[in-house]
C-alpha cells in the first residue's frame, strides 16, 4: 500500500439547497495515477477544484501531502495544475513560455530539463501559436510542473488531439508516474483511463458509485466477456443451442456469452465436430467504458 496523498472524507458542495457534491470520500496513493470519471453533472469538476484550491467546500475534511485544505497556500506551492484548454501566449516560443508562468509563481526553473520531459527539445524555439494541438498540451503538462510539484492536476489533457498525439500525451503522463509524481487525472476517454490509471472513481449524480483499480472495476461491475462466430448462420446457432441457450442470431453472426476461458476452446470444437463454417471467432471482454455506462446510463461527454 503507497501513501495516501489526498485524503477526502465526507466532502459536500451545496448549491441552492443541491448538493452537487454529496459526502464523497477519495483516497490517492502517492505516485499513482488516479482517474475521477464522471458524465455531464456529476460534480466532478467541482470535486476538482476543491482539491486545487479554486473553490470552498461546503464539509467535509480534506488532507493534501499531510496538509489540511485550510492551508491553501502551502497546498497550491506543492501542487501543479493543467486545467482544461490550456493555452499560452501565442508569440512566445516553448522556452519562453515554461519561464513565463514559472515567473508568476517566482520558481527557480530548468527550462531546458522541463522541455525535455515532455519530448519537445526540436520545438524549443518555436512560438507557442505555431505547435499542433498536442504539442500544446504537453507544454502545459511542462508549465504544470514548473514549481516540482509531487502532485500534478491534469484536465483532458488530450481532449481533442487525434490518435498519435493523444498517445504521445499518454506517454508523458507515464514518465511523470515513472518519477514518482502523483497525477490526477480527469478524461472523458474510458481507454485513457483504463491504460494509465491504477485507480478510477467514477461519480454520478454527486457521489463515488464505483471505485478501485480499472480491472477490479470491469471484474465487479462489467459483463461477461462474449464471443462472436461471424459468418456461421443458422448451422452455427443450432450446433451451439444445446450447450448454450443464451446463443443468439445476429444476421449471419452468431454471439455466446462466455462463462469462462474453456467455453471458447469448447466452441471451436463443437462447430469443427460439427463442421460448420464460419469466417472467424472474435472475443470481446467487458471495458471500463460498458461498465461507465451500465452505471450511470450513459456514454461520457466530458464536462462537469
Amino acid at each position: 500500500m503507497s501513501e495516501t496523498v489526498i485524503e477526502v472524507r465526507d466532502l459536500v458542495k451545496t448549491y441552492d439547497r443541491v448538493n452537487v457534491v454529496d459526502h464523497v470520500d477519495l483516497d490517492v496513493g502517492a505516485g499513482d495515477v488516479f482517474s475521477l470519471l464522471g458524465p455531464n453533472g456529476a460534480g466532478k469538476t467541482t470535486t476538482v477544484e476543491i482539491l486545487e484550491c479554486i473553490r470552498d467546500a461546503s464539509a467535509g475534511s480534506i488532507s493534501i501531502l499531510g496538509l489540511d485544505i485550510s492551508r491553501k497556500k502551502d497546498i497550491k506551492n506543492a501542487i501543479g495544475v493543467m486545467p482544461q484548454s490550456f493555452n499560452s501566449f501565442e508569440r512566445l516560443t516553448v522556452r519562453e513560455s515554461i519561464l513565463y508562468f514559472a515567473g508568476m509563481f517566482k520558481c527557480k526553473v530548468d527550462a531546458d530539463e522541463l522541455i525535455a520531459s515532455v519530448r519537445l527539445e526540436e520545438k524549443r524555439d518555436v512560438q507557442f501559436g505555431k505547435l499542433s494541438g498536442g504539442l500544446k498540451q504537453r507544454v502545459g503538462i511542462a508549465i504544470s510542473l514548473v514549481n516540482d510539484p509531487d502532485i500534478v492536476f491534469l484536465d483532458e489533457p488530450s481532449t481533442g488531439l487525434d490518435p498519435s498525439a493523444r498517445r504521445d500525451v499518454w506517454e508523458v503522463i507515464r514518465q511523470l508516474k515513472k518519477k514518482g509524481k502523483t497525477v490526477f487525472l480527469t478524461t472523458h476517454y474510458m481507454e485513457e483511463a483504463e491504460l494509465l490509471s491504477d485507480e478510477v472513481n467514477i461519480m454520478n449524480r454527486g457521489k463515488v458509485i464505483c471505485s478501485g483499480s480499472p480491472l477490479q472495476v470491469v471484474s465487479q461491475h462489467g459483463a461477461s466477456s462474449t464471443a462472436l462466430v461471424r459468418g456461421g448462420g443458422e448451422y452455427a446457432l443450432n450446433c451451439m443451442q444445446s450447450r448454450f441457450p443464451g446463443v443468439i442470431l445476429e444476421g449471419d453472426d452468431v454471439r455466446v456469452t462466455l462463462d469462462n476461458g474453456k467455453n471458447l476452446v469448447e466452441i471451436i470444437r463443437m462447430l469443427d465436430d460439427s463442421q460448420v463454417r464460419y469466417e472467424e471467432i472474435t472475443v470481446k471482454r467487458p471495458s471500463l467504458e460498458d461498465v461507465f455506462i451500465k452505471l450511470t446510463g450513459e456514454s461520457y461527454g466530458g464536462g462537469e
